[in-house]
């Protein structure tokens, strides 16, 4: 057990870093031989045969895939590397969404064959929206297929990306055997007797010296794009030292205006010790990144908060876990100040106390007590009772709102039954348990039928909840089939009124609104416009009518779904002095909203799903007129190299249950695809009727 009374490492030499990517791009493997290569582990663990130290979860192991996000720390070259290791299944994209978000660094995987792919987009979507720097890992390197001057281009074409490419590889595919590197014109040649951990710096091969000299000459000219001082230097034909070199890729990727590319195979254990380098070279320490924001509660003015042990604790849960040694672990980012264990802190989120209990420094599944933490540390703490995704924990002298995370809504959802009355009690523990870990897991009960409902981002993500309910959580229940989350909108606008009037014993209560309705992007639920004169009605209802609105919007016309794309404008009103109050225009907003909505011509949305299917060509036919007749729309065909296509397609999610089977069975098991959600689109009123027939058997 540590007991850390000072800090170990200058906050300049922390690096808080995520590595992320496409699912199987490589990023367990990656992170295990960081692990192995810095003296964490002594072993190296494998993603194939379920030994990846930061795969710990049995449901990991035994797909072979990242679920939850895993710490660890390491050194390298007297710098402290937090790595979270990130999913890449979207599924779980929420666990890469809370990692970015108390991240300051990123590598960003992407694998020699398969180059940027749908997750790889998706993923650098989210880091962008964070302004969080990235460096580029091209792996798999030793591929047959593997092709890094493709990845460069794809990373420029689909990402927008400026890449900065560092190194070449030496060889391909099986040949593969180092990299040069392009600012030392060096080649760097890795022993594979030794896994890896020696290798030999020589001169460039002969075969490689033009070559290298046009892939630096284009490296300078990139940078020389960037900076005016350099471009001036370099035009001159001055000499510039590889540290000036190096310090100006740092600046201009810490502004996020290039990316720098290295290569490697991180299963042949080559070119991951000159990416450690790259790590601690270019991506930055907690004290060089963008200002963290936040808000004052008391005033509600904006405010930044200083990195620094100076200043007051300020930190944001970003996790929350169930362990089954130690109960409740809150995984959290220290922005500024320091923490001691049975410290007391304010949870401005929630508005109330939380204590400190334990600290704990994570390694993936093993942990180390601590008895302090300082700003830049992520760790995970052991004692808070209401904290959850998103919190704040703050001091109350002074209490801040750190900014939260957007949580994607499930797209499908299953009934689950418990099989007896002691199931029956576990269950409704283990779903609150599990609806705290993962924030896009969310639980209802259908009121109809009395049943309850699970829902999630996929097949996928609700195959692992119930395996988990029956593994850790001992419950035996049985699952309906997948059900679509449907919503309902309008597709033309109108005006209409609402009115209520009623006499209640010996009291009358009257409200009178009137509403325009519009439809607008179903990526938006309800947007309200207050358009009343300042003496038509009195303030005090306006919060009632956009209550009433809201309610209303929770169950549509048609089959009773959650309505969504509706603009309401509030155009005017009457009131009563004595007979008017706030329930009597909460009413009168949802009977003009409903009759508004009848008038509106209403119709079903349903999820569409962004769908890229890798397929032989010899199955290619087969494959995309079965996605047709999934009601597909073939966006194109991409020939990637060797005999593989890339079928790009949106289709609506309730065509694409069991299709993993199903593509499988129709390409001999060769075929595999990613799906992830793109919008909610109108159905056909041949599927309207179904709908409605359905939810009012």
């Amino acid at each position: 057990m540590g007991q850390l009374d000072v800090r170990q490492s200058p906050l300049e030499k922390y690096r808080n870093i995520g590595i992320m990517a496409h699912i199987d791009a490589g990023k367990t493997t990656t992170t295990e031989r960081i692990l192995f290569y810095t003296g964490i582990s002594h072993r190296l663990g494998e993603v194939h045969d379920g030994t990846a130290t930061m795969d710990w979860m049995e449901q990991e192991q035994e797909r072979g895939i990242t679920i939850t996000s895993a710490a660890t720390t390491c050194f390298w070259r007297d710098h402290r590397i937090n790595i979270i290791d990130t999913p890449g299944h979207v599924d779980f994209t929420i666990e890469v969404e809370r990692s970015l978000r108390v991240l300051d660094g990123v590598v960003a995987l992407f694998c020699a064959v398969g180059g940027v792919e749908p997750q790889s987009e998706t993923v650098w979507r989210q880091a962008v929206k964070y302004q969080i720097p990235r460096i580029a890992f091209v792996n798999k390197m030793d591929r047959i297929g593997a092709d890094f001057d493709r990845v460069v281009t794809m990373m420029h074409k689909r990402l927008g990306a400026c890449p900065l490419v560092l190194q070449l590889p030496i060889g391909e595919e099986d040949n593969f055997t180092g990299v040069v590197d392009l600012i030392a014109e060096q080649a760097i040649i890795f022993d594979q007797c030794s896994l890896g951990t020696e290798y030999e710096v020589r001169a460039v091969p002969e075969g490689m010296i033009s070559q290298v000299a046009e892939y630096r000459e284009k490296l300078m000219e990139n940078l020389a794009d960037l900076d005016d001082d350099f471009a001036l230097r370099y035009l001159e034909d001055e000499e510039i030292s590889e540290a000036e070199i190096k310090s100006l890729i740092r600046r201009v990727t810490l502004a996020s205006e290039a990316t720098p590319v290295l290569c490697g195979s991180s299963f042949k254990n080559t070119g991951v010790q000159p990416l450690l380098d790259g790590i601690v070279d270019y991506l930055p320490s907690p004290v060089e990144v963008k200002e963290t924001n936040a808000i004052e509660v008391e005033s509600g003015l904006p405010v930044t908060i200083m990195v620094s042990d100076e200043t007051q604790p300020t930190a944001l849960v970003f996790k929350i876990l169930t362990d089954p040694h130690v109960g409740q672990l809150a995984f959290i980012r220290l922005y500024s100040g320091v923490v001691e264990t049975g410290m007391q802190l304010y949870n401005s989120s929630r508005k109330c106390y939380e204590r400190v209990g334990r600290l704990l420094k994570m390694h993936a599944n093993k942990r180390e007590e601590v008895k302090k933490i300082y700003a830049g540390d992520i760790v995970a703490v052991v004692g808070l009772k209401t904290a959850t995704t998103g919190d704040t924990l703050c001091l109350k002298e002074n209490p801040v709102l750190l900014e939260s995370m957007e949580v994607p809504e499930p797209v499908i959802g299953v009934a689950i039954e418990p099989l007896s009355q002691s199931d029956h009690e576990r269950l409704s523990q283990a779903l609150e348990r599990l609806a705290a870990e993962d924030p896009t897991f969310k639980v209802s009960i259908d009121e109809e039928s009395g049943q309850t409902i699970i829902s999630g981002m996929g097949e996928l993500h609700l195959e692992i909840i119930v395996d988990r309910l029956a593994r850790e959580f001992k419950v035996n229940a049985n699952v309906g089939k997948p059900q679509v989350a449907y919503r309902e909108t309008i597709t033309t606008s109108t005006n209409c009124e609402g009115r209520f009037i009623r006499q209640d014993g010996g009291r009358h209560q009257y409200g009178h609104v009137e509403l325009r309705l519009e439809p607008i992007s179903s990526d938006q639920d309800l947007e309200f416009v207050d358009k009343i004169q300042a003496d038509e009605l009195p303030q005090e209802f306006i919060a009632p009518v956009k209550l009433g609105l809201e309610e209303a919007m929770l169950a549509g016309p048609l089959a009773g779904y959650p309505m969504v794309g509706i603009k309401v404008d509030l155009n005017g009103g009457s009131w009563h002095e004595t007979d008017s109050n706030e329930l009597a225009f909460k009413l009168a907003a949802s009977i003009g909203f409903n009759e508004g909505v009848k008038l509106s011509v209403p119709t079903i949305l349903e999820p569409i799903m962004e769908v890229e299917v890798v397929v032989p060509s010899d199955f290619l036919g087969d494959v995309m007129g079965d996605l047709n007749a999934r009601r597909g729309r073939i966006q194109g065909v991409e020939s990637r190299r060797g005999e593989m296509q890339v079928i790009s397609a949106f289709v609506p999610l309730a065509e694409m249950f069991g299709y993993a089977t199903e593509v499988r069975s129709r390409s001999q098991g060769r075929a595999t695809f990613t799906m992830q959600f793109s919008c909610y689109e109108p159905v056909s009123q041949e599927i309207v009727r179904k709908r409605i027939e359905y939810t009012t058997l």
